[in-house]
């Protein structure tokens, strides 16, 4: 028996499109139908759908990207393993908790032959599978599970690299009460410490200290339509104004994208997405994202170890400078 057909999702302004292309269907199945050849009105249908969808997501809002982030079908941390790596392992539980997150992964795989540790968030596809994964949001043991792989490959000599995919660390007493503040913390201290590469990416959402617990690096990447910030534009809003129907306001002032963070200097490289979003063609996606990471570790390999903390410290504390204009 075939597979269920899954249900499109479609986000607010895409609503152009999806009309343009029902319309382009409808009209080739009355051709079909009537045997009549309308093949050059389909091809420029086709064309101005095309054109439509770049103008669409070339000029999209904080908030617009930040609904593309979040689509249910943007592929996760997972998806992203399987596609670019070969002989994935993955590994499980902190060594302390006696229990295993499944809302951070993590695992030892070959990039282009090249042994690495790979760790990120990783959410579900569907709510019950959101359930099980926390909706990515990793408990204080998730963090301690990172850390524990991060430091298998100091030791062996792995470069690490971290996929970022959460709207923050799980917030619930039970995480608060086992050191969710002190889990991140400690990963932030002992990752400027590793002596190996590490490369980070920002697949999705990055969220708050969720994200910055696997998030020091030597480069941060980010793919196109991705955000990063240091809180949800709905609780920004909240806060700020008690509000959080002005999150689209918010988004504008936490310059959550992007292309914002390449601006400030924040971000190493942007990564391009294919027209549509990530979800719109997952295999071009990961190709992508894989001859980035290869060429990022690659010449971060060439690099001392001290050579590598020392950039890392510099990286991290040059953010946020800024001088005044006399």
């Amino acid at each position: 028996m075939a597979p269920p057909e899954r249900k499109s999702i479609l986000l607010s302004f895409e609503k152009p499109l999806v009309e343009l292309e029902a319309r382009i269907t409808q009209i080739r199945e009355l051709a079909e139908e009537n045997d009549v050849d309308v093949s050059t009105q389909l091809r420029q249908l086709e064309a101005r759908a095309t054109h439509l969808r770049q103008e669409i997501f070339s000029n999209l809002t904080p908030a617009q990207r930040l609904q593309v982030a979040r689509h249910p079908r943007r592929p996760s941390t997972l998806d992203y393993i399987q596609a670019i790596t070969d002989d994935w392992l993955e590994l499980h539980g902190d060594r302390g908790s006696g229990k295993d997150d499944p809302a951070l992964v993590g695992g030892v795989a070959r990039l282009e032959g090249r042994p690495v540790v790979i760790l990120g968030h990783q959410k579900g596809r569907d709510t019950k599978d959101n359930v099980v994964r926390n909706f990515g949001m990793a408990s204080p043991g998730g963090y301690r599970k990172a850390m524990r792989l991060m430091r298998h490959a100091d030791r062996f000599s792995m470069p690490i690299i971290t996929f970022i995919d959460t709207p923050g660390a799980y917030p619930g007493y039970e995480a608060e009460e086992m050191g969710q503040g002190e889990a991140i913390a400690y990963n932030l201290r002992e990752m400027f410490g590793l002596t190996v590469p590490i490369v980070c990416t920002i697949i999705g959402e990055g969220g708050s200290g969720g994200a910055l617990g696997i998030g020091v690096g030597d480069r941060l990447m980010m793919f196109e339509h991705s955000v990063y910030t240091v809180a949800s534009p709905e609780a920004c809003a909240a806060i700020l104004w008690k509000d959080a129907g002005r999150s689209g306001e918010a988004a504008e002032a936490l310059k959550i994208t992007s292309w914002d963070l390449k601006q400030l200097g924040i971000l190493d490289e942007l990564l391009p997405e294919p027209v549509g979003g990530a979800h719109a063609n997952p295999i071009q996606a990961a190709d992508i994202l894989k001859q980035a990471l290869v060429k990022q570790v690659t010449e971060l390999s060439q690099l001392t170890p001290a050579a590598l903390q020392q950039l890392r410290y510099q990286k991290y504390r040059q953010i946020g400078v800024f001088a005044e204009a006399a």
